[in-house]
């Protein structure tokens, strides 16, 4: 999947400079949201208002933690059966991350290119309004969404480490962690979901029909494939076969990203009391809106 080069490149250089970068330090903040220092630059966001989208670019977007590499992964495989060429990533492929001069050099690669990011939609480049560049945004429950978030940062040995889960949990329900407040984020979305080129796509709906679920992306997209191919590509897109390969794709930092991937696993963490604050939580942000619908939280984070 990964282009070793440029992909697993960007990944090494990041995580040397959260070496020398304390967890106090580690954010900075562009038009009221903090970003991690070691990936974002200022000037960067500001390239980004400029550049150029297509009408065949793919958009990945979610909040982090929620399964962009999973939909990065399921998307190179569609391009690679209906091209039979093999998606390379000649950049890191998070568009707000890396240096400025990253646009410039990506007007160079062939369509489709995927393009991940964590913004808000409203952040996002006027480009891909203007072209109507195809959107994926996927979602995934708040408490899982915590947790995977809280062992990323304190499991991988060079990101910055939080003191306690307790003290994640504070941070998170402020916004105070890396892209800001998942809720905000949803916020943001919510009025977008059922825009004519935005497909939503629940993670814990992916994880239990993932053929269904990849048929649904690759219509989306225009790509149309046999029953046999679909299966092939789900095989290949499974939890756990990604998780044997993710040294190869993702480097050091691969085994991290897919840790667990399972549904209710913040069940082992979070006490009643941070439970209920996240309940009340969503309520506040999100009760009545079709996200919030479409989430299906009682039945994923309730109970």
């Amino acid at each position: 999947m990964a282009n070793k080069s440029k992909f697993i490149e960007y990944i090494d250089e990041a995580l040397e400079k959260s070496k020398e970068t304390a967890l106090s330090h580690l954010f900075f903040t562009y038009q009221g949201i903090p970003y991690p220092i070691t990936m974002c630059t200022s000037e960067t966001f500001q390239a980004l208002e400029t550049f150029e989208t297509r009408y065949d670019d793919i958009v990945v977007a979610s909040y982090p933690k929620c399964g962009s590499n999973w939909i990065l992964h399921i998307v190179s495989e569609l391009i690679f059966a209906v091209s039979k060429k093999k998606y390379e990533y000649p950049e890191f492929p998070v568009l707000e991350c890396g240096d400025s001069e990253k646009y410039q050099r990506m007007e160079d690669f062939p369509s489709p290119r995927i393009l991940a990011t964590h913004l808000h939609y409203d952040k996002l480049p006027g480009s891909i309004f203007k072209n109507k560049a195809k959107i994926l945004v996927i979602f995934r429950n708040p408490k899982d969404t915590a947790v995977s978030f809280f062992h990323f940062h304190n499991d991988v040995p060079d990101i910055p480490s939080y003191g306690s889960w307790d003290e994640f949990f504070r941070q998170f329900m402020k916004g105070q962690v890396s892209w800001g407040s998942y809720f905000d984020f949803a916020i943001n979305w919510n009025k977008h979901l059922d825009d004519d080129n935005v497909k939503f796509i629940l993670y814990e709906d992916l994880k239990e029909h993932l053929a269904a679920g990849i048929k649904q992306i690759a219509e989306f997209l225009g790509f149309f494939l046999t029953g046999e191919q679909i299966q092939a590509i789900s095989v290949q897109s499974t939890f756990q076969a990604m998780r044997a390969k993710s040294q190869n794709t993702h480097g050091a930092v691969g085994p991290f990203l897919f840790r667990k991937g399972e549904v209710g696993d913040w069940k082992n963490v979070l006490s009643q009391t941070q439970s209920q604050e996240m309940d009340e939580k969503f309520k506040e942000c999100l009760a009545g809106t079709s996200l919030g619908a479409k989430l299906k939280y009682e039945s994923y984070c309730q109970g």
